[in-house]
């Protein structure tokens, strides 16, 4: 193992350290040292995509994996609440494993574990083998996002952090967008198994990346609070149990989901006590008397609601009712990246302005909230350009958002405590997601059947008898052929009208997050002369 004193009768690898930081004031040093930040930095990025990849590559593909793995069209579904339940749960860990085995290591285990569970993905033979390896994958995949963060924090100073910030957020967001139009490219051209295999090339190329370059934190002696896992764990796996069984068994009305909303609340319980009362907790209880980090938190939340349900609706919507095959859905998707990118590129340059961060948040929840009511007013008529310009104003509020808040939450705590409020926020988002995608598809189900019963009441045989003599002639003077093509146009508009109000409702959500801005502290900038404490640059 190289530290930062050179080895006995060796040469030191961080010679240089001392020359470059000499020309750096103390305040504005980063907190880790590598020999070549921009290849580190295309690695980091590398494994963080293809992690975010995974979590939406598979979601075209479900059909086809359906007839190869034997499943039906319920137990399907697995393949993807399975990493996720598997990646929520595991979040928690990052902090306590990245002190115990060291940061560094930890990435390039996960990225070894991701690659294996992902070539075994591709070779299962039936459901049960590859739930197993997608829960495999997903505790891999956990521990990259809050790491990648937190190195990408590490390898810059503060003067940096708003550009490197903007780096990393362009792959989260743009990633879970990416995912279905690679994910349907690959099903159409090769097969489903490929949506897997394509992460080893990447896992190899980005593992000899960081083997080289990525410097780690010193290693800490925690205690594992293993009652705090187990409750957290608890809470969690049940709750996304409940959410994905509720529709189902009528939520409620079934004792079964009963059951599992009183477990998770009472593990949800049980774990919040024991966080104020342990003296060695999962999460140290000082990341709770951030303002900041809480307030980030959540705002999180309502960023997984708005970029994963936005995912879950839309992408069936343009399919069922407006015709669009796999692949030019994704395209139609992909203006919200575009605006992402470009929206998260102009923060970044705004924040080293030194703009107050908390107007770039409150203006990109203003804009986000504008495009879910412009989305309101969408009619089955219309043609692909509201989609585009809507998705486009979209994805500049979201980008807005996300750069500034993880600025001010990550700016106000001390640098050994970054992995654990990044764990937290990962956490918080996927939380976020899960909770969106539930509401949006319950309502959604409930609300095509009030606003069929609401339209179908207006329609008799009556009236049909009535209508255009020109649609009579077509339809043979039929009044059965007629009844069934009023009910088809009923079932598309009560669709319509069904995913409007959950637009609505996701709208609502944006603008209640808006007053949060206020909780928010813009972070100082270190004074002259005081140093910032960093560990020791080692490498394991």
């Amino acid at each position: 193992m190289a530290t930062a004193n050179p080895p006995a009768g060796g040469v030191d690898p961080l010679a240089e350290v001392p020359a470059t930081a000499a020309a750096v004031p103390d305040e504005d040093r980063a907190a880790l040292y590598t020999s070549n930040r921009p290849l580190l930095t295309f690695g980091v990025m590398a494994a963080t995509i293809m992690q975010i990849l995974d979590s939406t590559i598979a979601n075209v593909a479900l059909p086809h994996m359906q007839a190869s793995l034997s499943a039906t069209a319920d137990t399907v579904t697995w393949v993807l609440t399975s990493y996720i339940v598997a990646s929520a749960v595991a979040i928690p860990m990052t902090g306590w494993l990245s002190d115990r085995v060291g940061s560094r290591n930890l990435f390039l285990y996960s990225i070894v574990g991701f690659v294996i569970a992902s070539m075994l993905c591709g070779l299962a033979t039936n459901l049960p083998e590859m739930v197993l390896f997608r829960v495999l994958q997903g505790i891999a995949a956990a521990f990259m996002n809050p790491l990648s963060q937190t190195v990408m924090m590490d390898i810059n100073p503060k003067s940096k952090q708003a550009g490197a910030m903007s780096i990393w957020g362009m792959g989260v967001m743009v990633g879970p967008i990416l995912g279905p139009v690679i994910g349907g490219w690959l099903t159409d051209n090769y097969d489903w198994r490929w949506c897997f295999y394509v992460n080893v090339p990447v896992g190899v190329v980005t593992f000899a990346i960081l083997w080289f370059l990525l410097p780690s934190r010193d290693k800490r002696l925690r205690r594992f609070d293993l009652f705090g896992f187990a409750t957290l764990a608890l809470a969690i796996s049940v709750f996304q149990l409940m959410l994905d069984r509720g529709q189902t068994n009528d939520w409620f009305g079934s004792w079964e989901v009963r059951i599992e909303g009183m477990i998770a609340l009472c593990a949800a319980w049980m774990f919040g006590v024991h966080l104020v009362t342990a003296k060695e907790p999962m999460f140290e209880r000082s990341l709770f008397a951030n303002r900041n980090l809480l307030t980030g938190i959540g705002f999180m939340v309502v960023i997984g609601v708005l970029m994963t349900a936005s995912l879950a609706l839309l992408p069936p919507m343009l399919q069922s009712l407006f015709g669009y095959p796999v692949l030019e859905t994704g395209i139609l998707l992909m203006p919200r990246g575009i605006g992402i990118v470009v929206s998260m590129a102009v923060a970044g340059r705004l924040m080293k302005a030194n703009v107050d961060p908390r107007l770039l948040v409150g203006g990109g929840l203003i804009i986000a909230a504008y495009s879910l009511w412009d989305m309101t007013g969408w009619t089955i008529e219309m043609g692909s350009t509201p989609f585009i310009v809507t998705g486009l104003i979209q994805g500049v509020g979201l980008g807005l958002i996300f750069i500034p808040l993880n600025i001010m939450a990550f700016g106000t705590l001390p640098p050994h405590q970054r992995t654990e409020g990044a764990s937290l926020m990962n956490l918080s988002r996927n939380i976020g997601g899960s909770v969106g995608i539930s509401a949006v598809t319950v309502l959604l189900a409930r609300n095509i059947q009030t606003s069929h019963m609401e339209i179908g009441s207006h329609v008799t045989a009556g009236g049909l008898n009535g209508a255009d003599p020109i649609v009579g002639s077509i339809l043979g003077g039929s009044t059965d052929a007629a009844l069934a093509m009023a009910d088809a146009m009923v079932n598309q508009q009560a669709a319509m009208i069904a995913y409007l109000d959950d637009f609505k409702l996701m709208m609502i959500l944006t603008c209640m997050a808006i007053p949060l801005v206020l909780l928010l502290k813009r972070p100082k900038p270190a004074p002259p002369g005081v140093k910032e404490e960093a560990p020791a640059v080692h490498f394991d």
